[in-house]
């Protein structure tokens, strides 16, 4: 028996497939008829897909069963110290580490003792158009969970 791929490993032939087939994150979003940044993430290694899914974007892509299989279990969410760095990542941190404490204060007048869930969670990219320069305009859309005594 061999062991199952490593989600890092199939994240990576799945970027390699999606690049040398001309494919965008947006076309493999569509065919499996999910939300673009839950499907990217899952890709990545973030998400475990069902079988159904995996078997569809394998097919799509060309890759194998050991890809599908290891696209349908269940991950180490987070990120690698080294793609922290990586220039765009870094700034939606430093985004955060500027207007996080203020939108944590705006949450807490608005909604009370709580927070925001990352699991009953939505987060959407789109692009808009702007004289200076299109903006990139993020949507994190969250459950308000109240802290309960």
């Amino acid at each position: 028996m061999t062991p199952i791929l490593p989600k890092a490993d199939a994240a990576d032939l799945v970027v390699a497939a999606r690049i040398r087939r001309g494919l965008t994150w947006a076309q493999l979003a569509e065919e499996l008829g999910a939300p673009l940044v839950w499907t990217t993430a899952a890709l990545l290694g973030q998400h475990p897909m069902t079988r159904d899914q995996a078997a569809a974007v394998c097919r799509l892509l060309e890759l194998d069963e050991a890809v599908a299989e290891s696209l349908q279990l269940q991950p180490s969410r987070g990120s690698d110290p080294a793609a922290m760095s990586d220039p765009t990542v870094y700034r939606l941190l430093e985004a955060l580490s500027v207007y996080g404490p203020a939108l944590k204060e705006l949450v807490h007048e608005e909604f009370g003792d709580g927070i925001m869930s990352a699991i009953n969670f939505k987060v959407d990219i789109a692009r808009r158009p702007d004289p200076d320069g299109d903006r990139v305009v993020i949507t994190f859309d969250g459950k308000f969970l109240d802290y309960r005594w």
